[in-house]
C-alpha cells in the first residue's frame, strides 16, 4: 500500500513539473522573438501565490554601459504609479485625515472657479470621472514640461472655467488629477509624497529596490528606455520625455519582483485594511453615470468583473498598465486565483496588448486558473 501511496505521489509531482515546464517553454515561444540581446529589453513575471511560474529577462538596460537587464533591474512603471498614489490617499482616509467623499476645495481654494472645485470629490480625483480638462500646453512649453513637477503640472488646472461633465456622468483619464492627489498627499503628511509612500508602502511591502521620482529620474541600477528611430534607439526618458517629472503621474520605478511584494502586500492587507482594498478594487459606480460605456475603475485599478460580457474566464480581473517615455508596463492581478502577470520594457514593445491576453490564454491552457 505505501509502495502505490509513493507511487501516486510520484506522479502527481511529475504531472506538475511537466505542467511547469510546458508552460514556461509556451512563454518562451511568445516572449523571446520580441527581443534582442545587445537591444533594450524587459522583464516578465507570472506568479500564483508564493510559486514562481515564469520568470525571465531580456535585453540591455543601458545601452551606453551595455548593462545588462536583470531580475532587480527597476523600470518606470508609467502608470502603474497611479495605483500607489490611490493607496497613499486611502491610507490617510484610514488615519481620518480625509475622506475620498471631501471635495478637492477643501485641499485647493486657490481655485480660480471655486464652484467647480467645490462639486468635484477626491473619488473623482482617483476614479478619473472628474471631468476636469487637461490645460497644460505642452506641445507650446515643452521646455517647461521637461522639467515641472506635479505642483507646476497641476496648476493649469486651477485655471479651468468650464468642465467637459459633470463629476461622476463619464469617465476620462487624467494624468494631471493624480498630480493633484499626489499634492493633496503632501498637504496631509506634512513631508513629500514620495517619502510618504517610501515609509508607508515600500517599507512595509518590503520593496527594497524601488524608487520614485523627484526632480532627475534615479540614476543607478536602473533601466533607461528607448525609442527605436531611422532604424536606431534613441534614449526617450528624462530630459526628452515631457512631464517625465510629473511623479504622481508616473514616477514610480519597480522591478518586477518588487511588484509581486506589493501585490503581496495588498492581499495580506499589510498597509491597507480589507475593507479599504475591496473599495479600491470595485468598480465605482456613481448615481449620476450618463455615457454608454459602463464604469470599469475603481481607485485607480481597472476591474474586470466575472460577470462581464467581455470576460472569457469568468474571474474577476484587476490590471493597470503604464506608458511613459519609452518604457511601458503592464500589471494583471487575479487575486481570487493568487495570480499575477506582471511585464516592465525599457522600449515600445510592439502587440503589447496580444502579448498580454496570449499570457492569461496560457496561464489558463495550464489549469493555473483552477
Amino acid at each position: 500500500m505505501k509502495y502505490f501511496k509513493f507511487l501516486i505521489i510520484l506522479i502527481v509531482f511529475s504531472s506538475c513539473a511537466n505542467n511547469k515546464h510546458n508552460i514556461q517553454s509556451e512563454f518562451e515561444s511568445l516572449f523571446d522573438s520580441k527581443f534582442s540581446e545587445n537591444e533594450p529589453g524587459g522583464v516578465v513575471l507570472v506568479k500564483k501565490g508564493a510559486e514562481v511560474i515564469f520568470l525571465e529577462t531580456y535585453g540591455i538596460a543601458d545601452l551606453k554601459t551595455k548593462e545588462k537587464i536583470t531580475e532587480n533591474t527597476i523600470f518606470n512603471t508609467g502608470s502603474i504609479s497611479k495605483t500607489f498614489v490611490s493607496n497613499g490617499i486611502l491610507i490617510l482616509e484610514e488615519a481620518q485625515l480625509l475622506s475620498i467623499e471631501d471635495s478637492i476645495y477643501k485641499y485647493f481654494n486657490d481655485f480660480d472657479n471655486k464652484e467647480i472645485a467645490k462639486k468635484i470629490k477626491i473619488k473623482h480625483l482617483l476614479s478619473h470621472t472628474s471631468g476636469i480638462p487637461d490645460l497644460r500646453k505642452i506641445n507650446d512649453n515643452e521646455t517647461f514640461y521637461l522639467t515641472a513637477k506635479d505642483e507646476e503640472n497641476f496648476e493649469p488646472i486651477k485655471r479651468v472655467d468650464s468642465l467637459n461633465f459633470e463629476p461622476g456622468e463619464k469617465f476620462e483619464y487624467s494624468n494631471p488629477a493624480y498630480n493633484g492627489l499626489a499634492l493633496i498627499i503632501e498637504q496631509l503628511a506634512n513631508t513629500k509624497w514620495q517619502s510618504f509612500i517610501e515609509e508607508k508602502i515600500f517599507k512595509p511591502s518590503d520593496m527594497n529596490h524601488s524608487k520614485i521620482t523627484d526632480g532627475s529620474y534615479p540614476q543607478d541600477g536602473v533601466a533607461h528606455a528607448y525609442i527605436l528611430e531611422n532604424e536606431s534607439f534613441t534614449e526617450y526618458d528624462f530630459g526628452e520625455y515631457p512631464t517625465f517629472a510629473a511623479a504622481g503621474n508616473g514616477g514610480i520605478w519597480c522591478s518586477a519582483l518588487d511588484l509581486a511584494k506589493y501585490e503581496n502586500a495588498i492581499r495580506e492587507f499589510t498597509f491597507l485594511n480589507k475593507e479599504s482594498v475591496d473599495k479600491s478594487r470595485t468598480i465605482f459606480r456613481p448615481e449620476n453615470w450618463n455615457d454608454t460605456i459602463p464604469p470599469n475603475i475603481g481607485c485607480s485599478w481597472f476591474i474586470l468583473e466575472k460577470n462581464n460580457k467581455n470576460n472569457k474566464l469568468g474571474i474577476k480581473i484587476v490590471s493597470h498598465t503604464g506608458s511613459q517615455g519609452g518604457f511601458r508596463a503592464f500589471y494583471i492581478s487575479i487575486p481570487e486565483k493568487d495570480v499575477l502577470y506582471i511585464g516592465l520594457f525599457n522600449f515600445p514593445v510592439d502587440g503589447l496588448s496580444e502579448l498580454r491576453t496570449k499570457g492569461i490564454e496560457i496561464i489558463r491552457k495550464y489549469n493555473w486558473l483552477e
